[in-house]
């Protein structure tokens, strides 16, 4: 009996080494997408994670965990075992929300030292579109009719500090203009109350939004950017209407920290396999959204550097109920 158990023992002291040491991966990984499905994303992660299954040889499946402009489901990546089976498609929430939470005073849902940036697939400066039929025709138009009627314009986000809030808050403010907020779990469910006539503008990534352009429903005013947008050529940006108001709503792959570095390098170079995919880029750039693709230690530099400008800009939105 006592040489069946010590051999049952040295079997399953076997099976478990054998089991940290086979290859990953040997299961399906999860992507959350902390958003609702339709937004950006979404419409980043789906393509992504299917070319990282093509180069893993493991399906990657998306789950959409939607809620506090993407802190939810970030935070459920936080708290994920750091096995390199969960992981995040971000948006540039990621760099806000922390500091919202000590702004308010509520629970920290994840912290900047909870996830490690991994990739960056897209950088696009968010856009402010409104109905065609909406009375502006210019983002003069809508910042002197937000200055004649103030908290009478109202606009849609994907919750409070999230990617489409933040910006709105900084023309608000560069305009000296105030405008009521009504937040939704995600960008698609904000544009649908757009399209439905609920509220008058969003702040999106063109990507959301530019179908809807070219179906003749929304109309673009403005861009936070520089220059002139490849999807929306025509767009000028807010400094050329005038307003120095600039953001950036960026996508990126984040792991749980302490992920072994075997593992997270596995993961990186699969990352980097989807952002150099021919197909990746011509569905997300056919969205609207081209591909801008940075590596794990430029991402880690452009993460950082995004930490602490946009810690500045939620302290002078302060606290938001």
């Amino acid at each position: 009996m006592q040489r069946r158990t010590v051999l049952a023992a040295t079997l399953m002291a076997a099976a478990g080494i054998a089991a940290a040491q086979s290859p990953f991966p040997s299961k399906p990984i999860t992507m959350v997408v902390p958003f609702p499905a339709g937004g950006l994303a979404d419409i980043v992660g789906r393509p992504v994670a299917e070319a990282m299954s093509r180069d893993l040889g493991q399906p990657v499946i998306i789950e959409n965990k939607g809620g506090a402009g993407g802190g939810i489901g970030m935070g459920q990546v936080a708290k994920a075992q750091p096995d390199g089976y969960t992981i995040v498609m971000a948006l540039s929430s990621y760099s806000v929300l922390p500091e919202a939470d000590a702004i308010i005073g509520r629970p920290q849902m994840y912290s900047y030292q909870s996830l490690r940036p991994l990739a960056r697939f897209t950088a696009d400066p968010t856009v402010l579109a409104v109905r065609a039929d909406a009375p502006w025709k210019t983002v003069k138009d809508f910042v002197e009719d937000a200055r004649k009627r103030p908290g009478a314009i109202n606009y849609g986000s994907s919750g409070n500090y999230g990617t489409m809030h933040v910006p709105m808050e900084i023309l608000a403010q560069t305009a000296g203009v105030k405008m009521t907020h009504v937040p939704f779990t995600g960008a698609a469910p904000a544009v649908v109350a757009l399209l439905g006539g609920q509220i008058d503008a969003v702040s999106s990534g063109p990507a959301t939004v530019v179908q809807h352009v070219k179906a003749g429903k929304l109309r673009v005013l403005g861009h936070w950017g520089n220059g002139r947008l490849e999807s929306l050529p025509d767009v000028p940006s807010l400094k050329d209407a005038g307003y120095n108001a600039e953001y950036a709503q960026w996508s990126g792959l984040f792991i749980p920290a302490g992920v072994p570095e075997p593992v997270a390098q596995r993961l990186r170079a699969a990352a980097k396999a989807a952002g150099n995919d021919p197909k990746v880029r011509d569905v997300i750039g056919h969205a609207g959204s081209p591909v801008m693709f940075q590596d794990t230690p430029d991402f880690e530099k452009y993460v950082q550097a995004d930490v602490r400008r946009m810690g500045e800009v939620v302290r002078k939105i302060g606290k938001v109920e």
